[in-house]
């Protein structure tokens, strides 16, 4: 699998065949976080992962950057390779506010839409507690809050049996360009409610996951953007916290591979009970 770049400097993978799923990766991480459904879905599909803005091999985004630039981008890696069918999105935390804002500004690109361990409409205690993160990285810099974070995102037990990774991840995140980890940490922080009111003009078929353990993208918001959407469920991992696509990476390709595939509901219901996989579908607000 090798790593190529955009004439903007966007950098991105590519492999696999079939019809084309992009990744897209969270705050502070970049497209490696995907060798899990990499090795599992390329057989499946043609995947793509790239580089957010300000992260991995991708170049700054510009001062006072929005969401809808990290949007953009996305648009313009699709536009430059030449993805002319309607496509298959995934975003992970910040990649799902990306996602969605995506989904909203470019919604005849999208063919399905999964938004895994996401945000939306945090309480301002949660809204304060991001903030405050935020300035802690303002003035200490991208590793100011990482011990924490990793705490957050993994389980104590893939902690103690997985140092290496655990070691990798660190390392990605302290030695983030400053700015550019900010900046999107910003967007983060202030952009969970971002579009609620164009929501429900979004009639593509949309996946909304999380942990049931995952403190920051919770099991509630998850429930509460999908009764927002037209066509949405919901699918809450047991036991999982917010890096479910690395701890768990069998999980979430089945959930995918599911959803993607446009298995029916019985099937998948069945399938996810055989994994202890907790699901409801939330549709029209039900």
């Amino acid at each position: 699998m090798e790593n190529m770049k955009l004439v903007d400097g966007t950098s991105y993978f590519s492999c696999g065949e079939g019809d084309t799923v992009i990744f897209i990766h969270g705050v502070g991480l970049d497209k490696s976080m995907w060798g899990g459904q990499v090795a599992g879905l390329q057989k499946h599909f043609h995947i793509i992962g790239y580089d957010m803005l300000g992260h991995g091999e991708s170049p700054e985004p510009q001062s006072e950057a929005t969401i809808e630039a990290y949007a953009n981008q996305l648009e313009r890696l699709i536009t430059e390779l030449k993805l002319d069918k309607p496509i298959t999105v995934v975003g992970f935390s910040m990649g799902g506010l990306v996602a969605r804002a995506f989904a909203l500004k470019y919604a005849h690109r999208i063919d399905r839409l999964v938004i895994l361990n996401s945000v939306f409409n945090r309480t301002e205690e949660q809204r304060s507690s991001v903030l405050s993160r935020c300035k802690e990285v303002k003035k200490l810099g991208p590793g100011a809050n990482v011990e924490a974070a990793i705490e957050r995102w993994f389980s104590k037990e893939y902690r103690a049996a997985s140092p290496a990774q655990i070691d990798a991840f660190r390392e990605r995140i302290v030695t983030n360009s400053k700015n550019g980890y900010l900046q999107t940490y910003q967007l983060f922080g202030e952009n969970d409610n971002y579009g609620v009111s164009q929501l429900d003009t979004l009639s593509i078929p949309v996946l909304v996951a999380t942990g049931e353990l995952d403190v920051g993208s919770t099991p509630e918001m998850a429930y509460e953007l999908a009764r927002n959407l037209p066509n949405a469920q919901v699918v809450v991992l047991d036991q999982q916290r917010h890096m479910m696509p690395v701890e768990a990476p069998h999980q979430v390709n089945d959930m995918l591979l599911a959803f993607i595939q446009g298995k029916p509901k019985q099937e998948q219901l069945e399938q996810s009970q055989q994994e202890q996989v907790i699901l409801q579908e939330v549709v029209n607000g039900a």
